[in-house]
């Protein structure tokens, strides 16, 4: 049986949702594990790597004791640490945040006994969640394929409990040991910067995808090491960057049509989890891989629970109606 390591915080989320209704669940790593569960529980081991308050246990483990492959061993709450964050959102994409608990890092000793996982997919949320020192182990360690998503790393989390976008400096000291990089739009613009700004820079819209930007920042990755970018680009779907016979190619793979957004949280989470699932199947084919990271992220956008997810003969079907 194929194993997939999940690996980030799973916080306590309050959300007021562009609509106005208010959501408390837990987030991040529990999207992609349950849809992953839902889809394919039955073939596959689902690994959620996280840790946690010890008065948040319980309830976590019967979030997924519902659910079948979930392998919850590596949940664990040694140091009493877990995140607790609000959201508010201003309409479907853009949000206000603030974190008033503070997951402690994923480290080396947390994946020692997983090594033999074939893909893990990295969700951090912000950029203290994930040491490096993790990335560099499983290099060395595991044969496994390394999805990172750089949403935790263009994102700080301030001393008054405030989330802010930041630059990710330390960017090519990461990417030797990532083999599929995942980001919106806005993450993009945080991790290819300039030498120097000026101050009207900084006000330029995050929403304009640059294409010639773009393929420089992905150009740069892929001559790291990295061997695919995902760059997200809200609904009209996803950029895909990789090498072929020592090309780049640049794919846009649309996104998969919804009719009602009712909840975006954990979209991001959920794509990561589609592209570890396609990824599972066929290491090498990054189209389809992004087909079910839309898909996956598209279902998540139809409800506030884990019901939104499908099973995989009803993804594959959502995924044939709109690409074949």
């Amino acid at each position: 049986m194929k194993r997939i390591a999940v690996l980030g915080p799973i916080p306590r989320d309050h959300i007021v949702t562009h609509q106005g209704d208010l959501i408390q669940k837990w987030g991040c790593v529990t999207h992609p594990v349950i849809a992953l569960s839902i889809m394919a529980g039955d073939e596959i081991e689902i690994i959620p790597v996280s840790h946690l308050r010890t008065v948040d246990m319980d309830n976590v483990k019967e979030v997924f004791d519902g659910y079948k492959g979930i392998y919850q061993k590596c949940i664990t709450s040694k140091n009493d640490q877990g995140d607790i964050i609000s959201l508010r959102f201003l309409d479907m994409n853009n949000r206000v945040e603030r974190q008033t608990g503070f997951m402690d890092p994923i480290v080396p000793d947390d994946v020692k006994n997983i090594l033999d996982c074939e893909v893990f997919v990295f969700i951090p949320i912000s950029d203290y969640e994930i040491s490096l020192d993790t990335l560099k182990f499983l290099k060395k360690k595991s044969k496994g394929t390394i999805i990172f998503d750089a949403h935790g790393s263009t994102t700080a989390c301030l001393a008054n409990g405030e989330r802010h976008r930041k630059f990710w400096i330390d960017r090519d000291q990461w990417l030797p040991y990532i083999d599929v990089l995942k980001m919106n739009l806005e993450e993009a613009h945080a991790s290819w910067f300039k030498k120097e700004y000026e101050s009207q820079d900084f006000t330029k819209s995050l929403d304009i995808v640059d294409h010639e930007e773009l393929r420089a920042f992905a150009h740069h990755c892929l001559g790291k090491g990295v061997k695919c970018v995902y760059i997200t680009v809200d609904s009209r779907g996803c950029l895909v960057y990789y090498k072929q016979r020592g090309k780049i190619i640049e794919e846009m793979v649309p996104a998969v049509k919804v009719e009602n957004v009712i909840d975006t949280t954990g979209c991001g989470d959920s794509f990561a989890g589609g592209l570890g699932f396609g990824l599972l199947k066929n290491p090498k084919d990054y189209i389809g891989a992004a087909r079910y990271g839309n898909a996956l992220g598209a279902l998540r956008t139809q409800g506030k629970t884990f019901s939104v997810f499908k099973s995989q003969e009803e993804t594959d079907s959502i995924i044939s109606r709109t690409y074949f």
